[in-house]
């Protein structure tokens, strides 16, 4: 019988993104310093724009006023600092839906050539600019490909000169670019006097070399179509709609009273926090899919969506007893609280409710049986991967970084994929859009899990989190990247001998000076970059534009806690700033 190190697969991983996305530099002290703050500015300018309805195009002076306004309801009021961002970021808004109703072959895709990597990049210049040679260090060749796939002329330059030659040949109706805010700043009366639609992704930086920008802003803003009827959905209102479903007001109106000890114990387990991105996914795809776009959200795909969470809830029952978990969601964990019988029952009682749910539905028979295998078949592939880490857990050993991320397919992309089939089952699209959910899924659940692999040995993790050791993708780098001692030291630790006696400080600094973290971090963009690709050959504008969308809402509302101070000091951020920072 092969031992349990070797039965467990090695995962192929996909091709690695370019290094200049993650590669990390501060941004100009004029733009917002974090990507959730940036996100949190383009939120609030959306919904100014969907409701005063500012006309493009718009003078800079009068740009300004309504920046200002912006700015106050993000309690900036009199503090001018972002407000050449902010202004630059609503002249796109305002154009966002012309830029949608125009082709993409009539569209221009601008870049500079400061996103290159200076030092290494092969790429000679012409008359007209950069001429990519397709060498993968950076994000130029992607965006190049796949403006050029959908129709885009592009080119990779500077200098108003060829915008305004283009745009005079009247073969170019609209500009999505990228550049700093001096540039843009310079070449705003050009383009306002043209009254040309364009999108300008700001730089994070203006020093002219390798300079950094919002990936998923830009691909947003290159796919940005009129096909895809979804691009008004507020996702984040959705979101919190989805929250909501889960007050135990909200519980019993859909799932009946609680009949008995025991179904108030488990409702109650079900109600506590939780990010609720499972159901979420459910009614994204729905919503992407149905035929009656606007219509109310059905009472049934509200059941569907509990039902996701339900058998979610219910693997963190049985997680953490087989774990010997004592805490969760800054509250005892339900077998610490009530005992492990009571606890395990709930956590059975839960998936119950959850394949419940799914057969009160009124959907067809055909429909009901196709959810219901669905979710069975997901449920299998969790505990699959579950029971390959608790039989490695009996008699622990090293595990390659390939072998790990193997057990995050098999424990967290289940759960997404049957979230998503679900929505797209209930909305009568399965059968055309479930191969690609399968791989989006996949890659999306790794990034996941790689993301709380992270977090969990950040500065903020708890001192006893060496006493729970486990499979980590993060441990597992530094292991084959450590040598001597180091490495010794990671061997007993993988092989859970005296984990009281090693510091789980001593681990991080040691996964930073062997640069595990950042192999860790060029992994989670990988599959993140791979989650988007496989939606290549999805050929439903509204699923493809939402799930893209979807995956910037998951990541830029999480923060990995713990490692930006590293990559900050690394990359020659004084720490005086870090911690200034930090404070405010």
């Amino acid at each position: 019988m092969s031992s349990p190190v070797d039965s467990i697969q090695t995962i192929k991983i996909p091709k690695p993104v370019p290094v200049t996305t993650t590669r990390f530099r501060p941004p100009k002290k004029n733009i917002p310093q974090t990507k959730i703050e940036r996100d949190h500015f383009l939120q609030a300018i959306r919904n100014y724009v969907e409701t005063e309805n500012p006309v493009p195009p718009m003078p800079i002076e009068e740009l300004d006023v309504h920046a200002r306004k912006i700015l106050a309801t993000l309690n900036y009021e009199g503090d001018d600092t972002y407000l050449h961002y902010t202004a630059v970021c609503l002249n796109n808004e305002m154009w966002r839906e012309t830029l949608a109703e125009i082709p993409y072959e009539r569209r221009l895709l601008l870049m500079p050539k400061c996103l290159r990597v200076e030092d290494k990049c092969p790429a000679p210049f012409d008359e007209f600019g950069l001429l990519c040679k397709q060498c993968g260090l950076c994000s130029i060749q992607d965006f190049q490909n796949e403006a050029e796939r959908l129709g885009y002329a592009v080119l990779v330059a500077e200098g108003s000169a060829i915008v305004m030659s283009l745009i005079q040949t009247g073969q170019i109706e609209a500009i999505v670019g990228i550049s700093c805010l001096p540039v843009l700043e310079r070449t705003f009366p050009y383009v306002e006097a043209a009254a040309i639609p364009s999108i300008a992704v700001p730089l994070l930086q203006d020093d002219c070399i390798n300079t950094t920008v919002d990936i998923d802003w830009v691909w947003e803003y290159i796919h940005l179509t009129s096909d895809d009827q979804t691009r008004r959905l507020d996702l984040n209102s959705l979101h919190r709609e989805v929250k909501e479903w889960f007050t135990p007001e909200a519980i019993e109106s859909v799932m009946g009273p609680a009949e008995g000890a025991q179904e108030e114990i488990a409702r109650e387990w079900l109600a506590r926090d939780g990010k609720r991105w499972r159901p979420f996914l459910t009614v994204a795809a729905f919503e992407a899919l149905r035929e009656d776009r606007g219509e109310p959200i059905p009472e049934d795909i509200k059941k569907i969506a509990l039902a996701t969470e339900l058998f979610h809830k219910a693997s963190l029952i049985h997680d953490d007893i087989e774990d010997e978990d004592h805490g969760r969601y800054d509250q005892p964990t339900l077998h610490a609280e009530h005992g492990i019988p009571v606890a395990l029952n709930a956590g059975d009682l839960l998936i119950g409710e959850g394949y419940r749910l799914i057969g009160e539905c009124e959907a067809s028979d055909a429909q009901k049986a196709e959810m219901l295998l669905v979710a069975s078949r997901g449920q299998r592939e969790l505990c699959r991967g579950q029971g390959a880490e608790l039989i490695w857990a009996k008699n622990p050993s090293p595990l390659k970084s390939k072998q790990v991320l193997e057990i995050f397919r098999q424990k967290t992309a289940p759960a997404f994929e049957v979230a998503l089939k679900l929505g797209a089952s209930y909305a009568g699209k399965l059968d055309e859009v479930g191969d690609v959910l399968a791989a989006y899924s996949e890659n999306l659940g790794i990034a996941y899990q790689i993301r709380d692999d992270m977090d969990d040995l950040g500065e903020d993790a708890g001192d006893n989190e060496l006493e729970q050791m486990r499979p980590s993708v993060l441990l597992a780098v530094a292991r084959e990247r450590a040598r001597g001692d180091d490495k010794a030291l990671l061997e007993s630790l993988w092989n859970h001998e005296d984990l009281e006696d090693i510091a789980i400080h001593k681990i991080r600094k040691l996964a930073h000076e062997v640069e595990a973290d950042e192999k860790c971090m060029l992994l989670l963009e990988t599959y993140k970059e791979a989650a988007v690709r496989s939606l290549a050959e999805l050929e439903n504008p509204n699923l493809k534009g939402l799930l893209r969308r979807v995956m910037g809402k998951i990541f830029n509302d999480l923060e990995i806690k713990g490692w930006c101070r590293e990559f900050e000091v690394k990359n020659g951020v004084r720490e005086d700033d870090v911690e200034k920072a930090e404070v405010s």
